[in-house]
């Protein structure tokens, strides 16, 4: 993970190479409480692959990136 300042502060390091996926601090701080946040719970059980891309797709993050399965949804 690298954070930046801008989208642009993104293209000047990327150069020519093809992004991977973006987010905002505010989205990954979403994220980490929604995949992370009940972790210190006595009762906390492992959540099913499933159960975690419904995390993602609650947050929105539905480009093929985010997908567990490692298939392409739009295939």
């Amino acid at each position: 993970m690298n954070v930046f300042r801008s989208e642009g502060h993104i293209g000047r390091w990327l150069g020519s190479r093809v992004p991977g996926a973006t987010l905002s601090v505010t989205k990954l701080c979403e994220l980490a409480h929604a995949w992370w946040g009940d972790r210190i719970d006595p009762n906390w059980q492992p959540r099913t692959r499933g159960q975690n891309q419904a995390i993602l797709i609650g947050l929105g993050l539905t480009d093929a990136f985010w997908n567990l399965s490692g298939a392409d949804p739009d295939r």
